[in-house]
């Protein structure tokens, strides 16, 4: 029998610190541009890339032959290496320690795409912070706030 597998995720992750770094519309867009072709490269592919000035959304699907957290640990490196590398104001670029990777079935695809293209707007409501603890309660994953943060 063939195998069949339809792997798609809603990524979550911030700024070291949650610094604004990706306050500039034109700079944060090419950025989010850059992690789309970034996961092409890495075998994925970016359905949506979004955000604010502190956190990116990702709505990526990721082939099971790749372990999430290598793949996000990779599109991660990467985009904080280019963005080092291309923006003299930006040396010390980084990206937090950890993600949020929150499964997403099919029937819900368009909601999530929808939820990350309208982030700024979303962003005018809530704080990343609240966002953020919010989405790992909706899918049921337990913390600890202290160590939520890095």
């Amino acid at each position: 029998m063939s195998t069949h597998q339809q792997l798609l995720y809603h990524i979550v992750f911030s700024t070291k610190n949650r610094k604004p770094y990706l306050r500039e519309d034109e700079f944060r867009e090419s950025v989010f541009a850059y992690m789309a072709g970034t996961c092409t490269e890495l075998s994925g592919s970016a359905l949506r890339v979004g955000g604010h000035i502190d956190h990116a959304h990702l709505l990526v699907r990721i082939p099971a032959k790749i372990a999430v957290a290598a793949f996000v640990g990779k599109l991660k490196a990467n985009t904080s290496k280019h963005i080092n590398a291309t923006n003299d104001s930006l040396r010390k670029f980084g990206w937090q320690d950890g993600y949020g990777a929150f499964t997403v079935s099919t029937s819900q695809k368009d909601r999530v795409d929808c939820y990350i293209a309208n982030q700024m707007q979303h962003h005018t409501k809530e704080p990343y912070q609240s966002e953020y603890l919010n989405l790992l309660s909706k899918h049921g994953i337990e913390f600890d706030e202290r160590y939520v943060w890095d």
